[in-house]
C-alpha cells in the first residue's frame, strides 16, 4: 500500500511538472499578439502588392507571430487617392500610396519622379531612401515611414522602331501622369487612356506605342503588338509605405525594432524583384516575339536630355518656395551616381 501511495505521489508530481512545462512552452506573445491592417491599391499580382506580402511574411517571422498582418490589395480597404489620409485617420494601420498621385504635397521626394535617367528601380529606390533620410520632410510628419521604393523607369514600346528622336515626332503614344509632359517635350503626341484599353488601341493602331516600365510586355502581352523597345529610362513613380503614428507608438520596442530593420532591406528587395521581373519580361519578349531592343546614339541621348530639362526647371520654380529645390536635385544626382555603382 505504501509503495502504491509513493507511486501515485510520483505520478502526481510528474503530472504537475508536465503541465508547468507545457505552460512555459506556450509563447508568451500569443496572448499579446497584435494584428495590423495593411491597405494597398493596385491588384494583388502587381509588384507593390507582391512586396506587401513579402514584408508581411518577414514581419510575422521575425516577431515570432507577435505581429500579424492582414493585407488588403486592390483598393478593398482604401483607394489610391485617399490612402495617405486614410492611414493618418486610422482607417488602415498601414498603407502603400503613390506620391505621384499627390502633386505638390510631397515636394522633396517628388523630384525623384523627374526623368533623370534612372537605370533601374533599385537605384531609384535606394536614392529615394537616401533623399528621405537626408531631409526627413515635414510632409511625412503625421505618419511613420516604413519603407519607400519606385517602379522601374518608363521606356518606349512601339509597333514601329524608334531609333532616333525624329522617329518620335508626332507618334501617338499612350502615356500617363508625368509621362504626358515628357512625351510632349520629346515631340510625340501622348494620349491618355486606361491600361485596360491599350491592347485594343494597339491592335487597331489608334496608338503606335506606349511608355511604361517594361514588365507589361509580358504581363499584358504587349509584345504581341510592340515588336520594338527603345531604352529611354525616363520617369519613375514613387511609392511610400506608411503607418498610423498612434498605432506605431502602441507597438512594443522590440516590434518597432523589427519594422525599422526592414526599412532599407525592403526597399532593396522590392527594387531587385521588379528589376528582375522587367529583365525576365524582356527576355521572354525576345524569345517569343523576336522583339528588338534599341538604344539612342550619343547625339539623340544628349538631345533627349536637353528637351526634358524644362521639367527640372519647372520643379525648381514650383517647389523652390517650399524646399531647397536646387540642392535637392544636386543631392539626387549624387545619390544616383553612388547607388548606380552599388546596384547597377
Amino acid at each position: 500500500m505504501k509503495t502504491e501511495k509513493r507511486l501515485m505521489k510520483k505520478i502526481g508530481v510528474s503530472m504537475v511538472a508536465i503541465v508547468l512545462c507545457a505552460m512555459v512552452a506556450v509563447p508568451a506573445v500569443s496572448a499579446k499578439s497584435t494584428t495590423l491592417s495593411y491597405a494597398n491599391f493596385p491588384p494583388a499580382s502587381t509588384f507593390p502588392c507582391v512586396q506587401m506580402e513579402q514584408w508581411k511574411k518577414e514581419v510575422e517571422r521575425r516577431t515570432n507571430g507577435s505581429i500579424k498582418i492582414n493585407t488588403f490589395p486592390g483598393g478593398t480597404l482604401l483607394g489610391a487617392k485617399n490612402m495617405f489620409d486614410g492611414v493618418v485617420a486610422g482607417q488602415a494601420d498601414i498603407g502603400c500610396f503613390a506620391m505621384s498621385y499627390h502633386p505638390g504635397r510631397f515636394p522633396v521626394v517628388e523630384a525623384i519622379d523627374l526623368p533623370l535617367g534612372w537605370p533601374n528601380a533599385t537605384v531609384a529606390s535606394m536614392s529615394l531612401l537616401d533623399l528621405y533620410d537626408k531631409y526627413r520632410p515635414e510632409s511625412f510628419g503625421k505618419v511613420k515611414v516604413l519603407t519607400l521604393f519606385t517602379c522601374p523607369p518608363a521606356n518606349i514600346m512601339s509597333i514601329n522602331p524608334v531609333r532616333t528622336l525624329e522617329d518620335l515626332k508626332g507618334m501617338e503614344i499612350r502615356a500617363a501622369g508625368t509621362g504626358v509632359k515628357v512625351f510632349e517635350l520629346l515631340g510625340a503626341s501622348p494620349i491618355g487612356m486606361p491600361q485596360s484599353d491599350v491592347p485594343d488601341a494597339l491592335h487597331k493602331k489608334v496608338i503606335q506605342g506606349m511608355a511604361s516600365s517594361l514588365e507589361v510586355m509580358k504581363d499584358f502581352n504587349y509584345a504581341e503588338y510592340c515588336r520594338y523597345i527603345t531604352m529611354t529610362n525616363l520617369q519613375v513613380v514613387t511609392f511610400g509605405v506608411v503607418m498610423n503614428l498612434d498605432r506605431w507608438n502602441s507597438l512594443p520596442a522590440d516590434a518597432q525594432k523589427v519594422l525599422d530593420g526592414l526599412y532599407r532591406e525592403q526597399a532593396e528587395w522590392t527594387g531587385r524583384y521588379v528589376d528582375e521581373h522587367v529583365n525576365e519580361a524582356v527576355r521572354w519578349s525576345k524569345e517569343k516575339y523576336d522583339v528588338e531592343v534599341i538604344e539612342f546614339g550619343p547625339e539623340d541621348e544628349a538631345a533627349k536630355n536637353k528637351r526634358l530639362s524644362p521639367l527640372v526647371d519647372g520643379y525648381i520654380q514650383r517647389a523652390g518656395s517650399k524646399v531647397p529645390a536646387v540642392k535637392i536635385i544636386d543631392d539626387i544626382m549624387t545619390f544616383k551616381k553612388i547607388n548606380t555603382g552599388k546596384y547597377q
